[in-house]
């Protein structure tokens, strides 16, 4: 392989890396204003604390949301904060969120 190829290479992997943070971000802010930049709030005094839950948690519960299969006393306000989610959305969210420390 050709050093200029691998330079485009790492720089498509790069930019794609990039641009998965800042998706994951982007759409983390509509949800930090309740769960905290971090994840670190209980929204609304109710909820559970994300911070420190797997990808497949966050995704599972957002996906159980969207349908009304899953939560408790914020199962109205989510329902309607993840309807506009597509999969791919929720994978990238749920990468994100897991991501805090």
């Amino acid at each position: 392989m050709t050093t200029t190829k691998k330079i485009l290479i790492s720089m498509a992997l790069f930019a794609s890396s990039v641009l998965f943070a800042s998706d994951g971000a982007t759409l983390y802010k509509s949800c930090a204003t309740c769960h905290g930049a971090n994840g670190e709030k209980a929204a609304l005094g109710k909820s559970e604390i994300i911070k420190g839950w797997d990808s497949k948690k966050i995704q599972e519960s957002l996906s159980g949301y969207k349908t009304g299969t899953y939560g408790k006393a914020m199962k109205g306000v989510m329902k309607g904060q993840v309807a506009r989610l597509s999969d791919e959305d929720i994978k990238v969210l749920g990468d994100y969120i897991a991501s805090f420390k």
